[in-house]
């Protein structure tokens, strides 16, 4: 153990070394030497072999340049030299090229970068001994923007890199010239308006330079100039003589046009001007998108997280409707609160009875119509093969047989096999909801009937098939549960709660019956007038959109013409109680022959 764990302090010792901790100066800040940025040096290394595609640079990082360029490619050397002083105000410990994604932290000395990567990768012509020095300079400058557009070909999102870094290599070239008059304005032509036609600028944010260079060199120069550098554009890597007559041909259009064209005054000036006017135009245009794609980011961002909140309160309603259908379809059908809890009164069942000789016979009709509809043609399917088994057809025989005699490949399948499958019969899950409140009394006896006839009839059916029925108020109680077994007796009920619950109600008949889930014909009934609360109304409509897109069909019965219709649901009133049996079969019925 180390021995400072084992040292008491007192608060005169806290205070002394709080004195230390702060002394009044400035916090010190991490020196940059030229050692510290050789690291720097070694990861934009790293990262220059993406870039180049060459495995074979070096990188070399430090305060200034021996060229006294930001940055410059030695072909001879194999070598890239980088001005740190780009990366300001940013330190060395600040910049970790090694990671992708850092360079977005300081894009203008990246897009520096990027355009020696550009040099790198395309600039691999050698001058000739020889050659006119003034032709050569002149090839160079079509090489600059002639490496972006051949850049941008295999790495197009480097755009907005190349974009940053013209601001930081053209404009000191414009306001130190190292060409006078014509050839300065068709250097800043070559420069500007180049990248203009590789796509690095927009025809827009060039137009003052355009417009500018037109006055200054007239129109047919311009347009010499302009078909020179666009042939530079597609010429190889490696083609030093075309560059070289490209050269010549620029410096030809120079001398032929300079004589005849006056030079304006302050021509340094009005082109400082105008390169600043595109530069703070693109300036404008690259944060104008970087600000439209924070604002796509964000709003991404937050749809996700809406997405995420929506499920995640989906998974708590799951929950929630699995804890209340297992409270609901207790073995004891007692009434219980919407949380789960056994509710100390307020339980609608009266009884039971013995079903009727008319309900057995209900029961017993819709048992088959519910098997009819639920009846699927057996598919067939035809294959042919060239060889047994199969029924023979003489006519493929034959085409078989004058293949083989003519040489050929046969290629005709003279026996024809069918196979007939049985189509899957869907199961029918029935939901039903009745309103037990005391205006919905003269539902109770009709109700009771159709749940015990669609239980008894589609436990006969299939037996794959489930039907429940909730009645509710503030409470819920089961009158009957989802299970395989025909009920023997019908539950009967009485209809004298307050207040409404149907929201729980739908939950615990969706988990239970699982009507939200495809591969059966779901039904649910919801028995009511729909005299509900505004919170209560909403809750009910939005389980009921849940269900209707999942494509379970939702159908209410109204016995009155004062009931209400709740949104999403399919309305039906019934004007004599006694036909709920007949309409809950009907919709029953529906639902299996829509399933397919």
């Amino acid at each position: 153990m180390s021995a400072h764990h084992h040292i008491q302090s007192t608060p005169e010792d806290d205070a002394d070394l709080a004195r230390w901790d702060d002394d009044g100066a400035p916090p010190a800040q991490p020196r940059s030497s030229p050692a510290a940025w050789l690291r720097v040096g070694a990861e934009l290394g790293d990262r220059l072999v993406a870039l180049s595609g060459r495995q074979d640079l070096l990188v070399t990082c430090r305060p200034g340049t021996r060229s006294g360029a930001p940055a410059a490619y030695f072909p001879t050397l194999g070598e890239v030299e980088f001005d740190a002083r780009l990366f300001a105000p940013r330190q060395p410990h600040e910049i970790h090229p090694r990671f992708v994604g850092d360079e977005e932290r300081y894009p203008a000395a990246w897009g520096v970068f990027v355009h020696e990567a550009a040099h790198a990768a395309h600039s691999v012509w050698t001058q000739p001994a020889g050659a006119d020095p003034r032709v050569v300079e002149a090839a160079l400058l079509l090489e600059e923007s002639r490496v972006e557009g051949a850049h941008l070909i295999t790495r197009p999102t480097d755009r907005t890199y190349l974009r940053t870094s013209a601001r930081t290599l053209v404009m000191p070239d414009i306001a130190h010239p190292t060409l006078q008059g014509i050839e300065q304005a068709a250097a800043a032509a070559a420069l500007i308006l180049g990248r203009r036609d590789v796509g690095i600028l927009d025809a827009g944010e060039t137009r003052a330079v355009a417009e500018l260079c037109e006055k200054v060199l007239g129109q047919d120069l311009l347009t010499t100039l302009t078909s020179i550098w666009t042939a530079a554009h597609q010429c190889a890597d490696h083609d030093a003589t075309t560059m070289l007559a490209h050269g010549q041909q620029w410096c030809d259009a120079l001398d032929a046009a300079a004589p005849a064209l006056p030079v304006p005054e302050g021509l340094s000036d009005l082109l400082s001007g105008a390169v600043k006017v595109v530069m703070d135009h693109a300036a404008a245009t690259d944060a104008a998108d970087l600000a439209a794609q924070d604002a796509a980011a964000n709003a991404m961002a937050s749809r996700s997280k809406a997405q995420a909140q929506d499920r995640a309160q989906r998974a708590r309603q799951r929950r929630k409707a699995a804890a209340t259908a297992k409270s609901v379809f207790n073995a004891r059908s007692t009434t219980v609160h919407p949380d789960g809890t056994p509710a100390p009164s307020g339980n609608p069942v009266t009884g039971t009875r013995r079903p009727t000789t008319a309900e057995q016979s209900a029961a017993a009709r819709l048992s088959r119509a519910l098997r009819a509809a639920a009846y699927r043609e057996r598919t067939e399917e035809r294959t042919t093969s060239p060889t047994p088994p199969g029924r023979l057809n003489m006519r493929a025989a034959l085409a078989r047989d004058a293949q083989r005699a003519a040489g050929s490949v046969p290629t005709a399948e003279p026996f024809t096999h069918t196979r007939r499958r049985n189509s899957p019969t869907p199961p029918l899950r029935v939901g039903i909801a009745v309103d037990v409140s005391g205006s919905m009394r003269a539902a109770c006896k009709p109700v009771a009937s159709a749940a015990w006839i669609v239980a008894r009839a589609a436990a006969l059916t299939d037996p794959d098939s489930r039907t429940a029925t909730i009645a509710y108020d503030r409470h819920l109680t089961a009158l009957t549960r989802p299970t395989h077994r025909a009920p023997e007796r019908v539950t009967t009920f009485d209809a004298t709660g307050g207040h409404h619950n149907l929201a729980h109600a739908i939950d615990a008949l969706d988990h239970g019956l699982e009507l939200s889930r495809p591969g059966a014909s779901r039904l649910l009934v919801i028995v009511t007038d729909a005299h509900y609360g505004s919170d209560e109304t909403a809750q009910a409509v939005t389980r009921v959109k849940q269900l209707t897109t999942a494509g379970c069909a939702v159908l209410q019965l109204t016995l009155t013409a004062e009931s209400r219709h709740l949104p999403g649901t399919t309305l039906l009133h019934l004007p004599q109680p006694s036909s709920a049996p007949a309409a809950i079969a009907k919709a029953a019925t529906d639902a299996i022959r829509r399933t397919r």
